[in-house]
């Protein structure tokens, strides 16, 4: 297998060809290990040949929207032999990243970013006179992203040279739902327009390709426009609906907007993607190429299961089964939020489920099978699913929207200006609030305190455990106010939930142990929602060695248990703030805001995630020992506030 682009272009179509079906057999033989987004990369092997095959990264740029999908990239491009390291400690990012390799222009880890980046790029060569190739390679699924309409609407504006292209597989993460898949669909279905680009495609197959550019830039719209206005001129068939834009697969959506569309094409025949692609590049006007790819082809098993290999876990490449849980596992938490959905819909005919394209990930798909009625999936927009609930909050609902900690970040003004403006309870389940290892810093939710603590008029949790968490998910559809729960990724703590949950008092923590008051020095421990199991061990450490320890269960970021944090304040000699966040802004500095508002001077040792990007890492267990988010960190921070006194350090010298 080929490890430059320099070293594809040499190759002859037979050997192209047999490129693409062993850069197939790496993905499924080195992805089976360690997991990642099998689906995505197998449905674009003959694309990302053909790619590299018409142009030349990195002065060319290619602009991959999500990203995820770029695996094969990689392979191609110097990265083979670090390949089997993907999304693993020390090793290759699962999305592309600037700082790993020149060939990667734009890094980027959520949906929708490609099209308006690629043209920034293109309005910037433009600008300095040079001649590279932009290329913006985004999903079906992106248009369902209210920022690539923002960026499809200004480049016929902006560019002449522009080359997109539409990645049709059908498929985002979950099926596509939705008018634009609707209309994707009518635009390579409607049997008119079939039969003609049947026709076309059989014409540009017979053409040498030196003649191809010049003939196809005379004759592609004629062709492509005429099928469009057979279409729209015909009577309306009595089996196939008008699609309400222009006809029936009506390529006008992206004429309309001053862009050149060609397509559909096969996305795995490589002969017409290369013509097509140096058609494209030769063009005098933006381009859309609409390309249609298999969602996880030439993998069986990836093919009839897309929804788990988009991103999968390590697999059995025979049967494609995921590794047998341990016996006596605890629940995921998406799960437990999934089934207690079920049960809040079941009595409570205010609650909704809504998620922007993550069913699966989320634990909705929980809902959607028990009652599709009560559940809602409006595709990657998230900031149309929060005003989406706020509207139906107005009317009387609790509407529940699941989405990931890193992905509410699009929704933050939607939060500010129609949610909690308006007071209206909705209700945000955030998963992978905390760190999802292998996918790095664009999945990792570990900002959302501090950019919840400043809006007013909110309620911010963070459960201990699954049974915390649907407790608090009862509580949340009986308020009247915003009402936000983050949860982290992964297996929850094993703790039994109750048939029927109860209210949790709002801003009251639960004071998990108190001091002995047996002379020794006292510590504090805070451990917010999953770093609640941290501080009790801890606190086991620092009673062996001398300390008098208190374990405190927050709850609550906004509003925190004033009473029960400023008692502790000053009945402790150190308090300890433990977060599965970044320190500033976090939790630990509502903590020290309230002591410095109660003029509370007891030191605090605050643990949680630095002000910096963090990586991408095998486990989360590797990452927490990296940044200091552990026992030992605590214990040692705690133990270093005595020894510059040795009055208060002498239990523990004793001890020694």
């Amino acid at each position: 297998m080929v490890d430059s682009p320099a070293h594809v272009k040499k190759l002859t179509m037979p050997q192209l060809q047999q490129l693409a079906e062993e850069i197939r057999h790496e993905l499924i033989t080195k992805l089976s290990k360690n997991g990642g987004h099998l689906g995505p990369n197998l449905g674009v092997v003959e694309l990302t040949i053909a790619l590299h095959l018409v142009f030349n990264t990195p002065k060319d740029k290619f602009v991959w929207d999500v990203s995820h999908q770029s695996y094969v990239h990689k392979l191609l491009t110097g990265r083979k032999e670090r390949f089997g390291t993907i999304r693993t400690t020390n090793g290759l990012n699962g999305f592309s990243l600037r700082t790993e390799s020149p060939h990667d222009c734009y890094g980027a880890g959520h949906a929708g970013t490609a099209l308006s980046a690629a043209l920034g790029m293109a309005a910037a060569r433009d600008q300095r006179g040079s001649d590279e190739n932009i290329v913006s390679i985004f999903g079906d699924a992106a248009l369902t992203n209210g920022i690539s309409f923002e960026g499809l609407n200004n480049i016929a504006h902006t560019t002449k040279r522009f080359i997109g292209i539409l990645n049709d597989n059908e498929w985002s993460i979950a099926k596509n739902v939705g008018a634009i898949a609707s209309y994707l669909n009518k635009l390579i279905t409607h049997p008119r327009y079939n039969r003609l680009q049947k026709d076309f495609d059989r014409w540009i197959r017979r053409m040498p390709k030196g003649e191809m550019a010049l003939r196809l830039g005379h004759k592609a719209e004629e062709v492509l426009k005429g099928a469009v206005t057979e279409a729209a001129l015909q009577p309306n068939p009595p089996h196939i609906e008008a699609d309400g834009r222009g006809g029936f697969g009506s390529s006008l959506i992206f004429e309309e907007l001053g862009l050149r569309y060609l397509g559909p094409i096969d996305g795995h025949d490589l002969p017409l993607l290369i013509n097509s692609l140096e058609f494209a590049k030769s063009c005098d006007m933006p381009v859309v190429l609409h390309v249609l790819t298999k969602k996880g082809k030439g993998y069986d098993v990836a093919i009839n299961q897309p929804e788990k290999f988009h991103g999968t876990g390590p697999y059995d490449i025979e049967s494609g089964a995921s590794p047998a849980p341990k016996p006596g596992t605890a629940p995921a938490w998406q799960d437990v939020f999934g089934q207690t959905m079920v049960k809040l819909c079941q009595k409570d005919n205010s609650v909704v489920g809504i998620t922007a394209a993550m069913p699966s990930g989320t634990g909705l798909k929980i809902l959607e099978k028990a009652m599709p009625q009560r559940y809602y999936d409006v595709g990657i927009a998230e900031e149309h699913a929060v005003l989406f609930a706020a509207g139906m909050a107005t009317m009387g609902f609790h509407p529940v929207c699941a989405i990931y900690s890193t992905f509410l970040q699009r929704s933050y003004d939607i939060i500010i200006h129609d949610v909690a403006l308006q007071d209206l309870p909705v209700i945000f389940c955030m998963d992978r609030a905390g760190l999802s290892p292998q996918d790095g810093p664009t999945h990792h939710g570990l900002f959302d305190i501090s950019y919840l603590r400043c809006v007013p008029n909110i309620i911010a949790m963070a459960p201990a455990n699954e049974d915390e968490l649907a407790d608090m998910m009862f509580t949340a559809t009986h308020q009247e106010h915003p009402a936000f729960i983050r949860y982290p990724r992964g297996t929850a703590e094993g703790v039994p939930v109750k048939d029927q949950p109860k209210l949790v008092e709002i801003g009251k923590a639960e004071v998990v142990q108190n001091f002995a008051t047996n002379g020794r020095p006292k510590v504090a421990l805070f451990g917010l929602g999953n770093m609640l199991s941290v501080a009790r061990k801890a606190a086991d450490e620092l009673v062996a060695a001398g300390f008098d320890a208190a374990v405190i269960n927050p709850r609550f970021t906004k509003p925190i248990d004033a009473s029960v944090t400023e008692f502790f304040g000053r009945a402790a000699d150190v308090v300890v703030t433990m977060e599965d966040h970044v320190l500033t802004g976090g939790y630990g500095s509502s903590v020290l805001e309230l002591y410095n508002d109660k003029q509370v001077q007891t030191p605090v040792v605050r643990i949680g995630w630095p002000d910096k990007f963090i990586e991408h890492a095998s486990t989360v267990e590797y990452l927490r020992e990296k940044h200091g988010l552990t026992v030992a960190n605590a214990v040692a921070q705690v133990k270093a506030h005595f020894t510059a006194d040795s009055a208060a350090a002498q239990p523990l010298e004793l001890r020694a």
